[in-house]
């Protein structure tokens, strides 16, 4: 349980780094990205899905000791997370794309 703890609270710390508009390098594929492929991203919005799903994260973090006596409502939540990171991939990919 602490250890869920200590994740939850290192993600809503990530949340706060990229709402400051910081934490560029920490985005996967951005960081390695050339400068013409840098400025297609809407990096503003690309920093907003990436605090958004580290909440989220830490929120699905939260509840896992809550939900731990429940097999199903674990499964029910771990697909309901694959489906939402699912999602804010698709978003990351159109959404922050500059049009």
């Amino acid at each position: 349980m602490i250890f869920l703890v200590i994740m939850s609270i290192i993600f809503i710390i990530l949340a706060v780094i990229f709402l400051m508009g910081k934490g560029d390098k920490l985005i996967a594929g951005y960081n390695t990205a050339s400068e013409e492929e840098k400025s297609k991203v809407n990096i503003k919005r690309l920093r907003l899905l990436m605090a958004i799903i580290c909440v989220i994260t830490a929120g699905f973090l939260s509840i896992q000791p809550i939900i731990e006596s429940n097999r199903a409502t674990q499964i029910g939540a771990f697909f309901a997370f694959i489906l939402v990171t699912m999602v804010f991939i698709i978003l990351a990919n159109t959404w922050a794309k500059k049009k």
